[in-house]
């Protein structure tokens, strides 16, 4: 009688491990858009190295490489929308020069939970697509963004370092 119990128990696990891979599709050829442009951007040698608070004046054409902090150390100005896992980084950056209002994709190289701050809220993504097994990226998230300043934050990040690349989409 006791097998029954641990072979539900098996069969569940297995379910939900099958089901959460299911989930995240597996190839840079699995992106629900063209990432050719923000995967350049993340792997360029000319990322600019930028420390967790430190403010950008505009959009870099390169991705931005966001040294970042234990969530402890990181002084996120707003709680995250997800709560983050023990033993994560996290690190924050603020955009200072307002950019043109319109659609722009945010991009990291490695899994990380995303919080666009703009005008005191955080921004609702207007599309999302990820890929395991792609070098350079891992996730690009669309906003639509006002022409004012908007801070980015960073967390659940498994390193203390990400590749960042806010773009206008196309």
């Amino acid at each position: 009688m006791l097998i029954r119990p641990f072979g539900a128990a098996a069969a569940l696990l297995l379910l939900a491990t099958t089901a959460a891979h299911a989930a995240e599709p597996s190839g840079c050829d699995k992106f629900k858009w063209d990432i050719a442009r923000e995967r350049a951007a993340l792997t360029a040698s000319d990322r600019r190295k930028l420390d967790s608070g430190g403010d950008l004046a505009a959009l870099p054409a390169s991705g931005v490489l966001l040294t970042l902090r234990p969530l402890a150390e990181a002084k996120l100005p707003t709680p995250p929308e997800r709560a983050p896992k023990d033993g994560s980084f996290a690190g924050v950056t603020r955009l200072t020069a307002a950019p043109r209002a319109g659609i722009y994709t945010v991009s990291l190289s490695t899994a990380a939970w995303i919080d666009l701050v703009q005008d005191g809220r955080i921004l609702k993504p207007i599309a999302f697509s990820g890929a395991t097994d792609c070098d350079g990226i891992r996730k690009t998230v669309k906003y639509e963004l006002a022409a004012q300043p908007f801070t980015l934050q960073i967390s659940g990040a498994p390193q203390a370092e990400i590749s960042i690349a806010i773009l206008p989409a196309e």
